[in-house]
């Protein structure tokens, strides 16, 4: 069985909305490639919930619960499927924590961050899992003489450009 990851900034569709609607319509996918992947999907088969936008992190499970379809309210001629909510990872993953791990090399979502439904290979999809089971990794702290800008730094002004008449 496949295992997929969809994408949704999460103002338009939460995780959290998918858990309170039980169950909904996963449409409005245009790219053609995107659309290509939607309808290799299978019922039953599996997807990770991707929030883009500015949280960019891998928050839930979600099941494929109908085949694909054309959507008929769609004059672009896009298909959907009908999704369910699993689970809620026990963490979420950042996609900054996807990029430094060599298991995601060469996914979909770090290769074309604009496709919104994609495969996502087994070993992938296992070592997300086992990512999300394991505690957040510890950031660097901060000590007594690490360089800190309080503010941007401004850029020099350009002067103005002279016109030039002849």
């Amino acid at each position: 069985m496949a295992h997929w990851l969809v994408k949704q900034e999460p103002s338009s569709y939460s995780w959290g909305r998918l858990v309170r609607d039980r169950r909904t319509r996963w449409d409005g996918v245009h790219n053609a490639l995107a659309l290509q992947h939607l309808r290799r999907m299978v019922v039953g088969e599996e997807a990770i919930f991707y929030h883009s936008g500015d949280e960019r992190a891998c928050v839930g499970i979600l099941r494929i619960a109908s085949p694909p379809r054309p959507d008929p309210n769609d004059t672009r001629g896009s298909w959907y499927v009908e999704v369910v909510p699993l689970r809620a990872l026990p963490r979420t993953v950042p996609l900054a924590e996807l990029r430094q791990d060599p298991t995601f090399t060469g996914i979909e979502l770090l290769r074309n961050s604009r496709l919104s439904v994609m495969p996502l290979p087994d070993a992938a999809w296992a070592r997300l899992l086992e990512r999300s089971a394991m505690p957040a990794p510890a950031r660097p702290p901060v000590t007594e003489g690490t360089p800190r800008r309080a503010t941007p730094r401004a850029r020099p002004q350009r002067a103005p450009a002279r016109s030039r008449t002849r």
